[in-house]
């Protein structure tokens, strides 16, 4: 489903990954951690191509992300994005489906609007929302898209409680998506993941939760 494989990258004189290999099966639930500073979001950027790749390969789905093709399997919500907030919860809805050329179903908005809270504030212009209701209004875009793959970066960044366990709780419904998200948290990974992708010293390790908490939490405790 994602496969990376000999993914090294600089910037100038300074080595930020050094030949990453990882691949996520399909449905599984993956959080990306580390230290700040570690590399996730270059990883994160390398692998949707928003940098270039100068050593490995990615793909999605078994496509390549150097063409176009993977796009339709994948899914972003980066840490900050923009949404209009003279608009409401459907017309946001319907301008991002119409980024992707794909025809705009009244009754599959309701249903994703539904499905993370929002449906009662379809028609209420977004400037009025709180950042948990926006947050979870980026998540229903990424549902509204469709796609087998979904990519979060950071979903509770700046949320209070309440709205970190709604995020959570949205992420744990998506039993049929392949989810890889990245956090500083590992408290919330291990609510909604099954593996963790550790991001140290340039060099990537899958492991499950347990063998995480014995070799690395119990160190440190």
């Amino acid at each position: 489903m994602i496969d990376v494989q000999g993914l090294s990258h600089r910037y100038g004189d300074k080595e930020v990954l050094e030949d990453i290999n990882f691949h996520i099966d399909k449905h599984e639930k993956i959080g990306l951690i580390g230290r700040n500073g570690a590399g996730k979001s270059t990883l994160l950027k390398l692998m949707l191509n928003m940098e270039k790749i100068q050593k490995g390969t990615v793909t999605f789905n078994g496509e390549s992300n150097k063409n176009e093709k993977w796009k339709a399997s994948v899914s972003y919500l980066p840490e900050k994005f923009k949404l209009y907030q003279s608009m409401t919860p459907l017309e946001n809805l319907k301008f991002f489906n119409g980024l992707i050329k794909k025809k705009f179903e009244y009754q599959d908005a309701e249903e994703v609007l539904n499905k993370v809270g929002l449906l009662d504030d379809k028609n209420t212009r977004i400037n009025q929302f709180s950042k948990g209701m926006l947050q979870r209004l980026g998540i229903a875009i990424t549902l509204m898209y469709d796609t087998e793959i979904i990519i979060l970066d950071e979903p509770t960044s700046g949320l209070d409680p309440i709205g970190r366990k709604e995020i959570l709780d949205l992420i744990n419904l998506m039993k049929d998506k392949t989810i890889l998200m990245s956090s500083h948290h590992y408290e919330e990974v291990k609510e909604v993941c099954s593996h963790v992708l550790l991001l140290d010293n340039k060099q990537i390790n899958k492991m499950d939760m347990l063998t995480f908490e014995q070799q690395y939490l119990e160190v440190s405790r």
